[in-house]
């Protein structure tokens, strides 16, 4: 999001439609409506299976998943090697506050299942939950029901830093921001290397 704001900020658009544009770059599934990803996901494992699933029908519907060629939500990051800090105080809060919610006691079963079996398969760098496996379910349990909206919250959370980092963008005449270019042939040496690695 920042990146997408700064980008069009750069230009010395209206902070307005920087927050639009880094917004409409957020509400894909792989970024900002990964915890309303990971919340439909949960709850379509609860109604198929029930609320009261156990280890083994947990791990046939996690290997269900990836077997249909989907990912687990909520697990895996893009940097992190271990499990998202994030995710750890959330899980804090959720013991401490609502144990006994049912969609925070199946995030808990995923927690102990969904990494051997990440693991198993060999292809993840990161098997562990990220910060979106407890997102979602916290908002829910509080009352924030409608996943759509989850995106606008994440947004709005960063807004504060993000705006004032644009303020010291403009203030210090920093110039038009640019996406680096490369050729098809960069690209294909790229991949050659990072596949041979």
């Amino acid at each position: 999001m920042i990146f997408i704001l700064l980008q069009v900020g750069s230009a010395l658009s209206d902070p307005y439609l920087c927050f639009a544009a880094a917004l409409n770059g957020l509400a894909g599934p792989l970024h900002g409506l990964a915890n309303q990803e990971v919340l439909l996901w949960i709850k379509s494992v609860m109604d198929e299976t029930g609320s009261n699933i156990t280890t083994d029908q947990l791990k046939e519907y996690v290997w269900k998943t990836l077997k249909s060629g989907k990912v687990v939500p909520g697990f895996g990051h893009g940097v992190l090697r271990k499990t998202d800090p994030r995710y750890s105080c959330q899980r804090e809060f959720a013991l401490k506050y609502l144990p006994e919610d049912p969609l925070f006691q199946l995030v808990s079963k995923l927690y102990e299942v969904v990494p051997p079996i990440l693991t198993e398969l060999g292809k993840v760098k990161n098997p562990w939950p990220n910060v979106d496996a407890h997102s979602g379910v916290l908002l829910n349990h509080f009352g924030l029901s409608e996943a759509r909206y989850f995106t606008v919250l994440f947004g709005v959370s960063r807004s504060i830093g993000i705006g004032s980092q644009l303020i010291w963008d403009r203030a210090l005449g920093l110039p038009l921001e640019r996406p680096k270019s490369v050729t098809m042939e960069w690209l294909e040496n790229y991949c050659r290397k990072a596949a041979a690695a």
